[in-house]
């Protein structure tokens, strides 16, 4: 596939924010405002998305000609700032691209954060009692809060909470440290599976099937974020969802298979595995969540697949990054992209661990340019609309990693 970064597409922010669309509705404390009158330049994610990626090292990926800035008069920055918007103990990572988010709005974290567990503990019945320091830990709420600015309502954003915490329970549960295994880890998956992805079968075997839907929790939650989803997106969104789960699983069994060989992958190999294994399912929803439609051909078309594809890549190696050190302090060997690059390439723990950095780095700036590339080939408004979203979706989820301290902690490296 061409490096999108050679593409000749040079879009001009000032055209395309013309032809962007009217704007996300705008909120105060949760509340839906007065939409505002079309304002006279596209909104900052889309602004930097049109604009290619920017910071140290990014001068040559400039999709568009961007006026030189002003020689600083104050002395440089110091290294690894505090991004603004940031808590004082968020961590951060030196060298890390990434771009800083505004807080969400703490009425509307407060909210989700309430429903999703009325929703895992009553509905569910997610966790056992012991687990409610982790679930609570995870602070979902405000994960998808950060991750969708542009939600309509509550609802709209407990359809991605939900989903994303049914998620996390087949990873623990069935691949993870609460109970999985790579063994027999496909049977599993497939069950779990037909929540999302109804088996059609006969009359005298299909009351079996629906009563083992609710046989472990993470079925019962996958059956429940499904019916609640499907009530908010289009028959073509739904079957979009299935259809990135499947890739998802996919992934799952494919690490599985290595653990079960105890066998470290090659490192293209693992960063082919975290294609499949990583978090494509969530912002591949964004326009559900937003209130509106991607139609179907304009998101099958292969430029988007790209944009799509590497937008997950790069969350996922976030992921890895953030972690690292929570995933050597637990038990067994898991996989990960320092991991695999120390053993592969013979680095040293920090070395590979800096050069994860310099692989996220690139993962994000071919991501921007492949958006921007987008954007000037097709300026629709709901392919720009979409295109914002996922930005966003790939800021909040670096802010909801970078601000997770009960989660996360860094090494020891700087």
């Amino acid at each position: 596939m061409p490096d999108s970064g050679s593409s000749p597409l040079r879009p001009s922010p000032p055209a395309a924010a013309a032809r962007f669309g009217a704007p996300a509705p705008t909120f105060t404390h949760g509340v839906q405002a007065d939409p505002p009158p079309a304002p006279p330049q596209a909104s900052p994610v889309l602004e930097r998305i049109l604009c290619g990626p920017s910071g140290l090292g990014t001068a040559g990926l400039s999709l568009a000609r961007r006026a030189e800035p002003a020689a600083p008069e104050a002395p440089a920055v110091p290294e690894a700032p505090a991004a603004p918007g940031a808590p004082a103990d968020a961590l951060h990572i030196p060298g890390l691209y990434y771009h800083p988010v505004a807080e969400p709005d703490p009425v509307r974290v407060e909210e989700v954060s309430r429903r999703i567990k009325d929703w895992a503990v009553e509905e569910v019945e997610l966790y056992p009692e012991e687990w409610e320091g982790q679930f609570d830990g995870f602070s979902v709420g405000r994960y998808m809060v950060a991750c969708h600015p542009d939600a309509p309502s509550i609802e709209h954003l407990m359809v991605a909470t939900r989903l994303m915490v049914a998620e996390n329970a087949v990873d623990d549960c069935y691949c993870e440290d609460h109970g999985g295994s790579p063994i027999g880890l496909g049977g599993r998956l497939l069950l779990a599976h037909t929540a999302l992805d109804h088996l059609h079968t006969t009359q005298e075997y299909q009351p079996q099937w629906a009563q083992s839907l609710h046989a472990d929790a993470p079925r019962r939650a996958y059956r429940s974020a499904m019916e609640y989803f499907v009530r908010q997106a289009s028959a073509s969104q739904a079957d979009r969802y299935r259809h990135d789960m499947a890739r998802l699983h996919l992934g799952y069994l494919a690490e599985g298979a290595w653990a079960q060989t105890d066998h470290t992958p090659e490192v293209w190999e693992y960063l082919a595995m975290r294609q499949f294994n990583n978090f494509r399912p969530c912002p591949t929803i964004t326009d559900t969540v937003g209130g509106y439609e991607l139609p179907a051909d304009l998101h099958a078309q292969p430029a988007m697949q790209r944009v799509l594809a590497l937008a997950g890549n790069a969350s996922t190696i976030v992921n890895d990054l953030y972690s690292y050190t929570k995933e050597l302090a637990s038990p067994g060997r898991h996989l990960n992209l320092p991991v695999v690059i120390a053993e592969r390439e013979d680095a040293s723990e920090r070395d590979a661990y800096l050069k994860a950095v310099e692989v996220h780095n690139d993962l994000m700036r071919d991501f921007e340019a492949a958006s921007a590339a987008l954007a000037e080939a097709a300026p629709a408004p709901s392919v720009l609309r979409f295109l914002q979203g996922v930005a966003a979706w790939v800021d909040g989820n670096h802010y909801w990693h970078q601000t997770n301290t009960y989660r996360y902690s860094l090494p020891d490296f700087w």
